[in-house]
């Protein structure tokens, strides 16, 4: 399985959209706190949809608590600080599960962590004097790189909702 962990996120719209983004993908979701927002507030839900009632996800009051619950989990940290890119590991050989571990978006994670695990930073490339990307798009371009990687796990990769055919039908009828 593979898990989102934020670390002590403080936009609620950007935790919105990355529970939304956690339903869709079938991932876990880890939230570290302290958080300054209620994960009852509205703009969460907003950004969240009905999706925020599905979310499979665990609250800790702190990193230690994420620690405990979690030993010797397998946890990437995604940092600008990182020396190699997401997209050098090769997912598709980890079989146990994999813990992704975003940042705060005005100061990514604790750099003492980052220290501790520097082998495990990787970085999304950007050009040189931009200093970070948008959270829920991080979260979601990692993500989606590990499941494509894995061959999209329990994914339809065609429509189900409204039918496979549903595009290709209603071109048909015009």
């Amino acid at each position: 399985m593979i898990h989102i962990v934020l670390y002590h996120p403080e936009i609620p719209e950007n935790t919105g959209n990355i529970m939304r983004t956690c339903v869709a993908s079938g991932t876990k979701l880890h939230i570290i706190g302290p958080i300054p927002f209620s994960l009852q507030e509205k703009h969460l839900r907003r950004a969240g949809l009905d999706y925020i009632k599905k979310t499979d996800f665990v609250y800790y009051e702190d990193y230690q608590e994420f620690l405990k619950m979690n030993e010797n989990k397998n946890v990437f940290y995604i940092s600008r600080y990182g020396n190699k890119t997401y997209s050098d590991i090769d997912y598709s050989k980890i079989e146990e599960d994999i813990y992704l571990m975003f940042g705060r978006e005005s100061s990514g994670i604790n750099h003492d962590i980052l220290r501790i695990n520097y082998a495990k930073c990787l970085r999304i490339p950007m050009v040189d004097d931009a200093r970070s990307l948008n959270l829920s798009n991080c979260v979601a371009l990692v993500l989606y790189e590990v499941l494509r990687q894995k061959n999209f796990p329990n994914l339809a990769e065609s429509e189900v909702i409204k039918g496979e055919n549903f595009l290709f039908d209603e071109i048909q009828k015009d």
